[in-house]
């Protein structure tokens, strides 16, 4: 690569070397020139990668051009123009209008490495972790559950997802924190499916137009989207447990910017109207604790025994503050301890939209149902990452 090519560019180009065919942009024709003022345009005259497809949001010519498989989906595909590039791939602005009634989709970029790309074995593995858990009397009106791979944390997230309705659900928010760009705001997707192993999830296009109206949210670039697995992991296990009314419901997709405490109020407050819809489910997308010298945190408290005691002590004060619903007090704990819950902006945006919906008279309860680290940490070179599953209820 040369110095100062941009990494994303130089995979495209070096793919169409060595395919033996005529570099894009090369010649003339569509693509020359980007409708960004942007120089790659390499990037517009369809590439193999299916994740430049959102380096030019406002090329419809381009789109249209390209072959089938490269679009993601069946149907030709189609895009959301954008005003300008946020940081780090975040399309920010926008009309959230498409530029055609074409399909554009998410792939399960995670599949074969944090999860099974089989769907057979999914769902065997999805129902095996179910088949083990409880249910709850009351239904969840909103979940915690992990994200990382699920030979970490599948078992645990089951514990979530087993209190989840389907007769009554018809909408999924998925709430989930950005772990590769920084965004001071929430994002939406600028696709219209989700794919996973076992089907395809739908986006629910009305419910983000709503949100797209308030000016709150950016646009998250495909690349950016499919980089980021905190809201993809729970993709299969929504799927699952939806699998009964698979045709009958949609997802809404939000990624979670780190927020400031006024901003989880705002966005609390946009939130609590949907939170009191018994037909809306909410999924908070979070692990706990990230201990380790891997990820600059090694909070001790000796008076708990082992290190792998003194975390779980950190995490179960941290999950007994959740519990009590109360933002504020999750706010100052996480000044206190600065505890690694990679998820506390999705999870104060939740509590303060249940603050918003007690204010009401609304009655809620919040318990946690299951906890579990990766491993057990016993010196410092060890490391690990804890889950936490927990449902909320209305009375």
């Amino acid at each position: 690569m040369l110095s100062g090519q941009d990494p994303l560019e130089w995979r495209v180009r070096k793919r169409w070397l060595f395919s033996g065919s005529a570099f894009p942009g090369s010649g003339p024709g569509p693509g020359l020139l980007c409708a960004r003022g942007c120089s790659r345009r390499c990037l517009l005259a369809g590439p193999p990668d299916p994740r430049c497809r959102l380096a030019c949001p406002v090329s419809a010519v381009n789109l249209a051009a390209r072959p089938e498989e490269e679009r993601g989906g069946a149907g030709p595909a189609g895009r959301r123009p954008g005003k300008q590039e946020g940081p780090a791939g975040v399309g920010v602005g926008g009309t959230g209008t498409k530029m055609s009634n074409r399909v554009v989709c998410r792939e399960a970029s995670h599949a074969g490495s944090w999860y099974t790309a089989s769907g057979p074995q999914l769902n065997a593995q999805l129902e095996g972790w179910l088949s083990q858990v409880q249910s709850t009397k009351r239904p969840a009106r909103a979940i915690i559950a992990p994200h990382a791979g699920y030979t970490y944390c599948g078992s645990c997230a089951a514990h979530a997802y087993k209190q989840v309705d389907p007769s009554i659900t018809r909408r999924i928010f998925i709430l989930g924190p950005s772990h590769h760009v920084p965004l001071s705001r929430c994002a939406l997707s600028s696709v219209d499916i989700y794919r996973t192993p076992l089907y395809d999830l739908r986006i629910d296009q009305k419910i983000y137009g709503e949100l797209w109206k308030t000016g709150m949210f950016e646009r998250m670039s495909l690349q950016t989207d499919e980089d980021e697995h905190s809201i993809e992991m729970h993709l299969p296990y929504t799927a699952k447990a939806m699998e009964s009314h698979k045709d009958e419901f949609t997802i809404i997709p939000v990624l979670v910017g780190a927020l400031s405490e006024s901003k989880e109020q705002e966005f609390g407050k946009l939130f609590s109207k949907y939170l009191a819809d018994p037909s809306n489910l909410f999924v908070v997308s979070s692990d706990f604790c990230h201990w380790g010298q891997r990820f600059r945190y090694s909070y001790y408290d000796e008076s708990q025994g082992e290190i792998y005691r003194s975390i779980e002590h950190l995490d179960k004060m941290g999950m007994s503050i959740i519990e009590q619903l109360d933002p504020v007090s999750f706010s100052n704990y996480l000044k206190k301890y600065h505890n690694t819950i990679c998820g506390r902006h999705p999870i104060g945006v939740l509590l303060n939209a249940i603050t918003e919906l007690q204010k009401n008279g609304m009655n809620m309860s919040f318990s946690f149902l299951n906890y579990a680290q990766s491993s057990q940490c016993r010196n410092w070179q060890d490391s690990s990452v804890s889950y936490a599953a927990g449902a909320l209820t209305v009375h």
